[in-house]
């Protein structure tokens, strides 16, 4: 589940808000070990996940780095090639 959480700071431009919500999604699907919670815990398990989406910006916001943006496209390419790697027959 957790391998679609990327890091989201220090990128040009920087992560929306649907990255940051989908983040927080994987993470407490994780935690709660349901990718589908029951109606009986459908509340929780979404403002589980709109506080920790919000938690998750204050820290992008307020993290400082002397490192130059990373760009998404060649980090999605360095991804990639990593993932043939690890996939290939």
């Amino acid at each position: 589940m957790c391998r679609n959480i990327r890091q989201l700071h220090n990128f040009e431009p920087p992560a929306t808000r649907d990255e940051v919500t989908a983040a927080a999604l994987q993470y407490v699907r994780k935690v709660s070990g349901s990718s589908k919670p029951s109606q009986a815990n459908q509340e929780a398990f979404d403002r589980a996940v709109r506080e920790i989406a919000h938690l998750t910006q204050h820290l992008l916001d307020d993290l400082v780095t002397a490192a130059p943006p990373k760009d998404r496209e060649v980090e999605a390419a360095k991804a990639r090639a990593r993932a043939e790697v690890r996939y290939a027959r």
